[in-house]
């Protein structure tokens, strides 16, 4: 299990736009988590020098707030994805109702909004090439707004961590 943020928006847009402080408490907590996401709160407490219940309730703080969730997370391949792609997206116009539909699409993993030779960069896992041209041609090509796609098919995914930290 990993840490990561709970909300594609980032973990402001649960708490009303301000980013939540962290003390190095909880920073400590979350290092804990990310190194295993099962770790017993008795154990972490033991670690950052809290009792259990206190762990808890700072766990729970942690992710009512939108900093993080705890999540088991899968190789692709073993799960029957055979095919995964980003997918660079220039829109014309305002971005957000593009980057919504595509965020509410179940194959798309990330959507950013970036700045650079594209728009939107648009994580896709999908069961095979079909598939994946289906979604590409079909679904994201054919939303209002897309002016142009350009997909980088993975070839061989070499390193996939969520283990960050708290730097």
């Amino acid at each position: 299990m990993a840490s990561r943020s709970a909300d594609p928006k980032g973990p402001s847009s649960k708490n009303g736009g301000s980013t939540p402080s962290l003390d190095a408490v909880s920073l400590a907590i979350i290092e804990q988590l990310q190194e295993d996401g099962r770790r017993p709160y008795a154990a972490i407490g033991k670690a950052v020098g809290l009792s259990e219940a206190a762990v808890r309730q700072r766990v729970q703080k942690l992710l009512d707030q939108g900093v993080m969730q705890i999540v088991a997370v899968t190789d692709p391949l073993t799960v029957g994805f055979r095919r995964q792609a980003m997918v660079g997206i220039n829109v014309e116009g305002d971005l957000d109702p593009v980057a919504d539909a595509l965020t509410a699409m179940s194959e798309c993993e990330y959507v950013v909004m970036t700045a650079g030779s594209f728009d939107l960069m648009v994580e896709v896992v999908c069961e095979d090439d079909d598939h994946l041209l289906n979604v590409i041609n079909k679904r994201i090509r054919a939303l209002p707004g897309v002016r142009s796609t350009e997909s980088f098919v993975y070839l061989k995914l070499k390193k996939q961590t969520y283990m960050w930290g708290t730097r």
